[in-house]
């Protein structure tokens, strides 16, 4: 039972909106009204500036990486129970019980659970989220490319079990399925470009 149990914990570990909360605290304001109306870090920085976005950042990674670890803890590290897991903590930030299953989009999470699950690939597709948004300024693309290209990055570099090699290609779908509005206005050339800052509320 402590399998499905460490599951059910990283849904609602996931699910925290930390986004929501912080912006809450530290202004007053509801960050679903501003911007994109996303509850993720992104737009709590240009919404609340960059102390609130990074500091969401850095909580949504957080329980991504609790998520793993609490069921590496309760499943006697079985690669099963941690991949579902993962997945299982971006479901939850993704979709949260507490918002009307309206969350974010799961990069940040999508680092903190991965980041336990299998480092040396994620480090590798992070290279290439920075050179990617270096080059073209837009955040969105960079998670996009780095989200589909890490599955390859997990068999190339670990050729790892089958659950963790799921879990990677599950994660790499539900993130770049979240981006699908992104996506369009990237093709539309209308996609925000990044600014260290915040722009509006």
């Amino acid at each position: 039972m402590r399998g499905p149990v460490s599951v059910l914990l990283a849904y609602l570990i996931g699910g925290i909106p930390f986004g929501l909360l912080i912006v809450r605290l530290m202004t007053g304001s509801d960050v679903r009204t501003g911007g994109s109306g996303n509850i993720g870090a992104t737009n709590v920085l240009r919404t609340a500036g960059p102390k609130a976005g990074i500091l969401t950042l850095l909580l949504d990674a957080a329980k991504g990486w609790l998520a793993v670890w609490a069921a590496h803890k309760l499943s006697g590290g079985s690669v099963l129970w941690m991949s579902s897991a993962a997945v299982a903590v971006l479901l939850g930030h993704v979709f949260p019980a507490w918002l009307r299953f309206r969350g974010g989009k799961a990069v940040a999470s999508f680092i903190g659970a991965f980041g336990y699950l299998c480092p040396a690939p994620l480090l590798a597709v992070l290279l290439i989220f920075v050179i990617v948004v270096a080059w073209t300024r837009h955040l969105s693309l960079g998670s996009i490319t780095a989200a589909g290209l890490f599955p390859v990055a997990c068999w190339m570099i670990l050729h790892p079990e089958w659950p963790v090699l799921i879990a990677s290609a599950a994660a790499a779908v539900l993130i770049v399925w979240r981006h699908r509005g992104n996506i369009q206005r990237i093709r539309d050339g209308n996609e925000r470009v990044f600014r260290f800052g915040r722009t509006s509320l």
